[in-house]
């Protein structure tokens, strides 16, 4: 696994990754946070009044499918493993206890976020002045998350998880998605 061979795959994020990808656990994660940019773009633009029924949707789905799945990649796996892997100069503790604290943060936007946006898009309307606040600082608060992820987390994780754990990261988050993991694709392809 090449971790270190990053770019760009997504073309416009809008739409799922690949689950091709999971044999790459932090390049799946990092197209993640791309397609997490994205959203936050197109959230406001919706904030803005700008609003598409498709877009309102793809959102809901990412939001209520996508992202779960992504909070728990990190929370249950990448933040433990950084926590075993990582030298006490890495500092890693002070970052990982800041993402815990946001992605409870967002744990608790997300639902009302999920309720603007379904008023929206069942009601055929444009956000009010508090709706669009509300999803103007979920985004705001969004982007400078993943700003500390992608500065910080990935560097570190690419420098200190071994093999084996990308290995394991890649069957984690493969059974997370009911997908199989690539090494049982390519036992099954020899049989």
């Amino acid at each position: 696994m090449n971790t270190d061979d990053i770019h760009p795959i997504r073309g416009d994020c809008s739409t799922p990754i690949s689950s091709t990808l999971l044999d790459q656990p932090l390049v799946f994660i990092h197209e993640n946070h791309l397609r997490q940019r994205h959203i936050c773009a197109v959230i406001d633009e919706i904030a803005q009044h700008h609003v598409q029924k498709k877009d309102i949707r793809a959102i809901l789905t990412f939001l209520t499918n996508e992202l779960p799945l992504h909070l728990q990649d990190e929370e249950e796996d990448i933040f433990p493993l950084l926590m075993r892997r990582c030298e006490p100069e890495d500092e890693i503790g002070r970052a990982i206890s800041k993402l815990t604290v946001d992605h409870a943060h967002a744990g608790a936007d997300i639902p009302k976020i999920v309720e603007i946006l379904e008023k929206l898009e069942t009601e055929d309307i444009e956000p009010n002045e508090t709706e669009s606040s509300a999803l103007t600082e979920f985004t705001a608060h969004s982007r400078r998350h993943l700003i500390l992820e992608n500065a910080v987390i990935l560097p570190i994780a690419r420098a200190r998880l071994t093999d084996a754990d990308l290995s394991n990261l890649s069957i984690r988050m493969c059974q997370r998605r009911s997908v199989k993991p690539p090494q049982e694709k390519s036992h099954e392809e020899h049989d």
